[in-house]
């Protein structure tokens, strides 16, 4: 009888390992708005810009370009201009109709005479 007694709970657990499992509730996957990008400025993109609005500026010698935050349409591109190897100028590009331009065009002309 003893041994009886000891099988029920052994036989009570190896039922409760038989359910199935209950179904995971589908989850849906966040999907990131289509938006159409431009691809990344460049030192030339950034010089033929600054060539177009500004003529009288140096060729642009080097270009650093970087967001301006996160989630911001903006870039700020850093460049030096002639023979400067730092970079010491900055223009903020902004995405226009499917190109980049520059945001402020006078102060960045004014500002690399």
């Amino acid at each position: 009888m003893k041994k009886i007694a000891l099988l029920i709970p052994v036989l009570a657990l190896a039922a409760c390992g038989q359910e199935p499992a209950p179904e995971p509730a589908p989850t849906q996957t966040p999907t990131a708005p289509a938006t159409p990008s431009l691809p990344a400025p460049d030192k030339a993109t950034i010089s033929d810009l600054l060539a177009e609005a500004c003529p009288e500026l140096e060729p642009v010698n080097t270009a650093m370009c970087k967001r301006a935050g996160f989630g911001s349409t903006d870039v700020i591109c850093e460049y030096g201009l002639g023979d400067d190897e730092y970079l010491r100028n900055k223009a903020t590009l902004t995405a226009g109709d499917g190109e980049w331009v520059l945001a402020d065009p006078e102060n960045v002309c004014a500002a690399g005479a």
